[in-house]
């Protein structure tokens, strides 16, 4: 399987939070036949939050060394910045081919990026964020974890 690991999901494993181990049982990141990738613009804003929150040297170093277990995408090709285009005109609902069921929805530009990555790596995104619902199945498949679901 391909997956793409949003900022909030590696949130929850540097906080040691239980929603990360539901992930791992569930879809086995770090089984071998598992490719795992990380978007750039992931790894720039957690070391943004790193900056903003006074992050100690040990936090600093699991987040690197975490992210050196996966695939960094620190590359925006052609067919990500088309898919990009497509994904924000059909969360605004101005995409005339594949129309929006639904209110419009304002993505956050990096939310964007990680989306368009995903999609175009045919793999499905791993988050805990409800702003990419509306994508599942329409562009990737999104798997998604409630961060207050206790079980």
């Amino acid at each position: 399987m391909r997956y793409v690991l949003d900022t909030n999901v590696i949130l929850a494993y540097l906080r040691k939070h239980s929603i990360w181990d539901l992930i791992e049982l569930q879809l086995g990141i770090f089984e071998t036949d598992s490719d795992v990738y990380i978007p750039a613009v992931v790894i720039g804003e957690l070391r943004s939050l790193a900056v903003q929150n006074k992050w100690g040297f040990n936090k600093r170093r699991e987040l690197e060394i975490f992210a050196k277990e996966f695939t960094i995408i620190d590359f925006i090709t052609e067919e990500i910045i088309n898919s990009y285009a497509e994904i924000d005109a059909f969360s605004q609902g101005r995409l005339e081919e594949k129309p929006l069921i639904g209110s419009s929805r304002n993505m956050g530009k990096n939310d964007l990026w990680i989306a368009a990555t995903a999609s175009v790596l045919n793999a499905t995104l791993i988050t805990t964020d409800k702003d990419f619902q509306h994508l599942h199945t329409h562009f990737l498949e999104v798997a998604y974890f409630d961060i207050n679901n206790k079980r």
